[in-house]
């Protein structure tokens, strides 16, 4: 939503954002800190059912939130954003610990939500609801995935990196076709976003897909470094 009248700026890198992506952090920390020294079953299972309601909550209030102001579209309801479809692949591998989903969370927060938060899709400053609602949703969001990973355990298997990268562009393949026969512009494979983003550095269309693509390649392949020690060692942890 643009800013106007006395709606806050927001300011990339400023005080509000600096916060967000701090205060993100943090709890990602605490949480993966007191699930490794709390590993009983009522601890462990409060944290990750807790994460999920709250991405479930932020994203209703998120919603009605539009549907109040006027500005709830029915495009809104279809998950097709990267970020919006990972709220939902964070309930699910909180709730199940499914390796699969473990993975596609690890790789597409890192390799995406973190992205977007260093560089959001936000024309309003705190405390505007919705930059609030973005760095909400956004920042449990990369908190799941580090309590998934690094709390539980629930480490990328062999080969994850290449089959985050094809999914990625399938699922990318998948949504242009919507975005064709709808005229919308979920992923941005169609324009960039209208507020400033990392999107803006990759050149015009089509060369920042390209670069984008490029990018996820090698950001999924550097998130995976980390693991590929332990595996000559030991198998991986078994999620679910």
């Amino acid at each position: 939503m643009p800013a106007t009248g006395e709606e806050p700026r927001f300011v990339l890198f400023g005080p509000d954002h600096l916060g967000a992506v701090a205060l993100t952090i943090l709890v990602a920390i605490g949480l993966v800190r007191l699930v490794r020294r709390r590993p009983e079953a009522r601890v462990s299972t409060a944290v990750r059912w807790g994460l999920a309601a709250l991405l479930l909550g932020a994203t209703a209030t998120t919603l009605l939130g539009w549907a109040r102001q006027g500005r709830l579209q029915w495009l809104d309801l279809l998950p097709l954003h990267l970020c919006d479809l990972l709220i939902f692949v964070a309930v699910y591998a909180l709730v199940t610990r499914h390796a699969l989903a473990c993975e596609l969370l690890y790789f597409w927060a890192g390799g995406g939500t973190g992205l977007a938060m260093l560089a959001p899709d936000v024309e309003v400053g705190f405390p505007d609801p919705a930059f609030l609602s973005f760095f909400a949703l956004h920042g449990l969001v990369v908190a799941s995935a580090a309590v998934l990973v690094f709390g539980f355990g629930c480490r990328p298997r062999p080969g994850a990196p290449r089959r985050a990268f094809l999914l990625t562009n399938a699922y990318a393949a998948v949504v242009g076709l919507v975005d064709l026969a709808l005229g919308a512009n979920f992923l941005f494979l169609c324009r960039k976003p209208a507020a400033p983003t990392i999107l803006d550095w990759f050149g015009p269309w089509p060369a920042y897909l390209l670069v984008a693509d490029a990018l996820a390649g090698i950001l999924f392949l550097a998130l995976d470094l980390p693991f590929r020690a332990g595996r000559r060692l030991a198998p991986p942890a078994r999620a679910g």
